[in-house]
């Protein structure tokens, strides 16, 4: 083979390659955005749950004693992912029981629980009301249940019975509402009897 027939077998290939590039070209800029849309689809890892379940009503116990139930209407459950949750898309109402009997009352719009980290993400309109009339309000609150300890960076509102309140961005409290570290916040404190405080 001489130089000459390399030279056109190589103009060849160029020819050849450019022709491909520009079909290629030509095929792409003709795919409208819904043609993209479905190829990306196509690419993307289908997410449906493992389980559903309507209208539950879910009750947890310790030693034969009620700590607390869960009511929503839909309960989504992820358990064959890689990091487990279940999510509740509509309303959930969640009522715990102390040792007294005493009930404690939160509702959110709605609620996800990570399985392996034990948290709970509680949002839109998360209300808390103890069984002595205390009320948090806020709209994203996260709970721990290892620690009984709940906690956000959103903004909050606190209310007591004697019309005393105490707001701010990002609080954690205990789970009886007695215990709270708050990290910018005003309040107002009526019917104080101890002056030292």
């Amino acid at each position: 083979m001489t130089n000459g027939s390399k030279n056109v077998d190589t103009n060849k290939m160029k020819i050849l390659n450019g022709i491909l590039l520009l079909i290629t070209c030509c095929i792409l800029v003709s795919c409208d955005n819904n043609s993209l849309n479905d190829i990306q689809k196509m690419n993307a890892t289908n997410f449906f749950p493992a389980g559903v379940a309507e209208d539950i009503n879910v009750k947890y116990t310790d030693s034969a004693r009620i700590k607390a139930s869960l009511a929503s209407k839909k309960m989504l459950d992820y358990s064959q992912v890689k990091y487990p949750f279940t999510h509740f898309p509509n309303k959930v109402f969640v009522t715990v029981y102390d040792q007294n009997k005493n009930k404690t009352f939160v509702e959110a719009n709605k609620a996800t629980t990570y399985n392996k980290t034990h948290i709970i993400d509680l949002q839109g309109n998360v209300k808390i009301t103890t069984h002595d009339g205390k009320i948090l309000e806020t709209q994203q609150l996260y709970y721990n249940q290892k620690d009984n300890w709940f906690f956000t960076d959103a903004y909050f509102k606190f209310k007591d019975p004697s019309k005393s309140y105490f707001e701010g961005i990002g609080i954690d409290f205990d789970n009886q509402l007695k215990v709270m570290n708050a990290q910018q916040n005003r309040a107002q404190i009526n019917n104080i009897d101890n002056e030292n405080i």
